[in-house]
């Protein structure tokens, strides 16, 4: 147990240092990020009032006060606000107490702002004030693209301002705090002010983050205390952030959590050893209830009641997929079976068989329908002049055409030779008489695969209308198909009321 604990320190001692540097980055990027807005936002409002002077920059000493006054009071983002000429005579200043109107500036922001003419965020520097400041710039052009000077804030980082502003709400009370640097090196934000300015050599995080890296390390600081250090780059203004955390507040951490550990083990080992209890049961639940269904799997629910078992893993889910999958494929099967069984193979119709199955179920809803006996007229004489082949093309010629003439819902069959049946459910005995003439003259006006068309006879029944059983109607149906071959075939015959013995006999 002392091995477990000790490996258990060591690795959560790596994992707290590791997760400490990496929120100490990750915050050093997210302050870069928001010094990168607000410098911009900076730069917004220096374009907005340049773009306002270039169209009134001579239109009086009030006028640019105006406008100077305007910019440091509209959130005070500016300690101070200055309008310069293109030689860097101040033309206006705000707050007024700085006097500085008239005057030709010197410094290092102020002349690198007026060399380039482009926005410029200078480095730290003395201003003439003797303030040590950084300067934001915008130049200012007329309507014909001349330079015409500046407006320009400054930054005091000495004293009170809104760097501070956006960075010094972020102590941490674990000894945390954060620093920011120019690409020189130079101190532009520290908790001690007295360090503002003050140029950093020998610090590996500096050292980093002043060449553009982000990136997080130990180090140790200028106190000798060991520190866990995130720095990431301010990419616009190429400053950069850092953001350091004692190691002994992380490590402290650690001990009184190894502390709780030690006292919580017993509990939190019988825990484990029940919850390793638990969840075998239930990895083995899904296993045992599938096992339970496998004898029955010729049972006609077997498929559902193996669909209800909660299969909640990837294993008892897959051996759950493959017994549905097993069933599905034998029901295929049988399935295919049964309808080979119920279908005559030359035309695809239903058989004897496969009539009997759906008028059970007719006679089991009390389904009224018609009936047509269909026989092919001189069918023996066609397989003694064109060949057997010849008179299987037109057993098939004749079902593809009672299937084109009747309905989806119809029901076709082949009962003997070249003897068929067509039930219409729902349909009284008119309609019927109207499809049995619409196929008989389409069959003799049609070229059969003899060359030539063929004739058929059709007998029709009703029920429940001529019989009150299903038998009888096919009897009363074959009765009237014979009648019609005795009355000279190619013909519909409706049937007689009452079927006599004598009616019963071969075409």
């Amino acid at each position: 147990m002392g091995y477990t604990l000790y490996g258990a320190y060591s690795a959560e001692r790596t994992l707290l240092i590791e997760q400490a540097l990496e929120k100490n980055r990750a915050y050093a990027l997210k302050l870069a990020s928001s010094t990168d807005a607000f410098i911009a936002n900076l730069q917004q409002q220096l374009s907005y009032s340049a773009s306002v002077l270039s169209r009134s920059l001579y239109q009086g000493e009030l006028l640019l006060g105006d406008e100077v006054r305007r910019l440091k009071e509209q959130n005070n983002s500016f300690n101070s606000v200055l309008i310069l000429n293109a030689e860097g005579r101040v033309l206006a200043n705000a707050p007024h107490q700085l006097s500085l109107i008239g005057t030709t500036l010197r410094g290092e922001g102020t002349q690198l702002a007026l060399k380039t003419r482009k926005p410029v965020v200078s480095p730290p520097y003395l201003s003439a004030t003797g303030r040590l400041l950084i300067f934001l710039s915008h130049p200012i052009f007329d309507a014909e693209g001349n330079y015409k000077g500046l407006v320009g804030g400054s930054i005091y980082l000495h004293e009170p301002n809104s760097l501070n502003a956006l960075l010094g709400e972020h102590f941490y009370r674990d000894g945390s705090y954060i620093y920011v640097v120019d690409q020189h090196k130079r101190l532009i934000f520290h908790r001690d002010v007295a360090r503002i300015g003050e140029v950093i050599h020998g610090n590996p995080a500096i050292d980093a983050v002043s060449q553009g890296e982000s990136d997080a390390l130990s180090l140790r600081n200028v106190k000798g205390v060991d520190m866990l250090a995130g720095f990431a780059p301010s990419s616009d203004v190429k400053w950069g952030v850092v953001v350091q955390s004692p190691t002994k507040v992380v490590l402290d951490e650690l001990t009184v959590l190894l502390g709780k550990v030690l006292r919580n083990s017993i509990p939190f080992f019988l825990a484990v050893q029940i919850l390793i209890w638990m969840l075998a049961m239930l990895i083995a639940k899904p296993l045992r209830q599938l096992a339970r269904q496998a004898p029955h799997l010729d049972s006609a629910n077997a498929s559902s009641r193996i669909a209800q078992v909660h299969a909640w893993y990837f294993e008892s889910r897959q051996i759950k997929l493959a017994m549905l999958l097993g069933l599905k494929r034998v029901n295929r099967k049988i399935g295919v079976m049964n309808v080979e069984r119920n279908t005559d193979p030359l035309t695809g119709l239903n058989n004897r068989r496969g009539m009997a199955t759906v008028l059970q179920q007719w006679k089991e809803t009390d389904t009224p329908f018609s009936v047509l006996t269909v026989d092919i007229d001189h069918f023996k004489r066609v397989n003694d002049t064109y060949g057997h082949d010849v008179g299987d093309l037109v057993l098939s010629f004749l079902a593809d055409t009672m299937r084109a003439c009747t309905r989806d819902t119809d029901l076709i069959c082949r009962v003997g030779g070249e003897e068929f049946c067509i039930f219409l459910p729902d349909q009284d005995i008119d309609q019927a008489l109207q499809l049995a003439e619409r196929l008989r003259i389409l069959i003799s006006e049609t070229n059969s695969p003899t060359g030539s068309p063929i004739t058929i006879s059709i007998g029709l029944a009703h029920w429940p209308v001529h019989a009150r059983d299903h038998s009888t109607v096919l009897k009363l149906a074959d009765a009237a198909l014979y009648k019609a071959k005795r009355n000279g075939r190619n013909r519909v015959e409706l049937c007689d009321p009452i079927v006599s013995d004598s009616d019963v006999k071969s075409a």
